[in-house]
């Protein structure tokens, strides 16, 4: 897991904004945050929040073995912006900025499998770059269930794929470490009972505590930098 923290923006914006280049295994997302902007329409403000906006786009290059052009009104696009938009509403202070939206964009750079976990991280830490209250840093990963009591943690496309004529076990995860919430859990295959469920949500959310440290890093070695140019002691590129 490789992770970098702004700027990635071009362009200036006066509205202020974070951005966020995430990498898991072969898995890359770049993640923008802009807001909090004034709506383009009064019928979409809320009198006591702000709107969430998420964008999700894939490049065409993005998929391994795939040349496939996919549109941005893929469905699959827009499934992925919505799981993102809901697992983002459960950690962003949204009250505080009301009759205001904030906009995410991400757009995923390279799939190897496990493309919503990526893109919640980078998503989550974009929002830290862009100054936005969050109660918790949200972090994502996913876990699968092998047979034989093999557990996988961050599965690749190969690991998502079918095996042995039976779909693969694939539960992404994505919860509030420091509180302990999980705020997004989704599995779609069958497990033999109840057990190994377990075992598998066990090992996503040992696989988020993880991701939390390593974000949690990069967090604090960007606020060095930022303070080192304060102290006159370096350069941050804008």
């Amino acid at each position: 897991l490789r992770v970098q923290l702004g700027p990635l923006i071009t362009g200036g914006s006066s509205n202020g904004g974070g951005s966020a280049l995430v990498e898991m295994g072969l898995t890359v997302a770049m993640a923008t945050v802009t807001g909090p902007l004034p709506c383009l329409r009064r019928s979409d403000e809320l009198p006591d929040q702000a709107v969430l906006d998420v964008s999700v786009q894939q490049a065409p290059f993005a998929p391994s073995g795939d040349r496939r052009v996919t549109s941005n009104n893929d469905r699959r696009l827009m499934e992925l912006g919505l799981l993102i938009k809901r697992a983002l509403e459960a950690t962003i202070l949204l009250e505080l900025y009301p009759k205001s939206r904030i906009q995410v964009s991400v757009i995923i750079l390279a799939d190897d499998g496990g493309r919503l976990c990526t893109a919640i991280n980078a998503a989550s830490m974009a929002c830290v770059d862009a100054g936005i209250p969050m109660k918790d840093l949200l972090c994502a990963c996913s876990a699968g269930y092998a047979g034989e009591g093999t557990t996988l943690v961050d599965l690749n496309r190969r690991e998502e794929s079918s095996y042995g004529g039976q779909p693969a076990v694939n539960l992404p995860c994505a919860m509030l470490p420091q509180r302990g919430t999980i705020v997004l859990s989704q599995c779609e295959a069958r497990l033999p009972d109840i057990d190994s469920l377990q075992r598998v949500l066990d090992a996503a959310m040992e696989g988020c505590r993880a991701v939390f440290e390593i974000l949690q890093a990069a967090i604090r070695e960007r606020a060095f930098s930022l303070l080192g140019v304060r102290a006159g002691e370096g350069n941050v590129t804008s």
